[in-house]
């Protein structure tokens, strides 16, 4: 597996210094340290910017609706749960208009990978305010300044019941490329909010933002424990943003739980074809 399998006819289209940028070398380099080819993985992405790196990835993908990236998914996992099966999606695409599949998916735990493109901001539709922007946060849709709370992505995934909690920041491409391998080898669903600075809407969450305000979480944190991952995922400010696995526990995923699909997947089961014909008389 070489960088170069991986490369399509499309050059990328995002803004010099987007944060996508660093997110798509930072899958590339895991694909090419794991072996995730199209023999064994598949992408599935919603609407946004961060949809866009299915077009620039040679691997099995399909882009969704806008808000459905997960249910799609889902469905491909309890087709055929040998896959790797990888969720691209916004923190607009997947808090918003997927908010529900989000919670629903968390509480199922599917073995699938949501990675969070979070940059607290609609970038495609230029620049409105999301569920992750800032109260006061001025915008094209809010130029008063936003009235809502942010939503804590970390928070609703811990709560809703997600096994695998974590959060990376773009800007590091090594680091962030072993989490999604640490994400990936979780077995159940694993929640990963990238912090990806929208360099030409987001003029607060910037690479330089980033850089001097988060920190990573040492090995004196045990991410074992739900109440202390709940507490460590309020923690946002200065100096004070947590990067890391909050939150890790094995617990049976959703596939596991259907003897139907346990041992051999959907996809190599036989399709039964019984004779309808006398039940179709009964109506004529």
């Amino acid at each position: 597996m070489q960088l170069s399998d991986l490369a399509t006819v499309c050059s990328p289209n995002w803004c010099p210094g987007c944060g996508d940028l660093a997110i798509w070398g930072a899958f590339k380099s895991a694909c090419v340290s794991e072996g995730w080819d199209s023999t064994n993985t598949a992408l599935v992405a919603g609407i946004g910017c961060h949809g866009h790196l299915l077009n620039f990835t040679k691997l099995v993908s399909f882009e969704g609706l806008h808000g459905r990236a997960i249910p799609l998914a889902f469905g491909l996992k309890m087709s055929n749960h040998r896959l790797n099966v990888f969720v691209f999606t916004g923190d607009g695409d997947c808090l918003s208009e997927g908010g529900n599949h989000f919670i629903h998916a968390c509480r199922r735990n599917p073995n699938l990978k949501i990675f969070i493109h979070d940059n607290a901001i609609y970038g495609l539709t230029t620049g409105q305010t999301s569920p992750t922007s800032p109260l006061g946060f001025k915008s094209k849709s809010t130029p008063e300044g936003n009235a809502d709370f942010p939503l804590n992505p970390l928070a609703l995934a811990i709560a809703s019941g997600a096994t695998f909690v974590a959060r990376g920041y773009a800007g590091d491409i090594p680091g962030l490329s072993a989490l999604m391998i640490k994400a990936q080898q979780h077995q159940g669903l694993a929640v990963v909010d990238i912090l990806q600075p929208c360099v030409t809407f987001n003029k607060e969450y910037t690479h330089t933002f980033y850089r001097e305000n988060t920190y990573q979480l040492d090995g004196s944190y045990q991410p074992t424990d739900k109440i202390a991952a709940f507490q460590k995922a309020q923690e946002w400010g200065l100096k004070s943003i947590p990067l890391g696995i909050f939150y890790a526990v094995d617990s049976p995923t959703y596939e596991s739980r259907f003897p139907q699909i346990a041992a051999t997947p959907l996809v190599d089961h036989s399709p039964d074809r019984p004779d309808l014909s006398g039940l179709f008389r009964k109506f004529v």
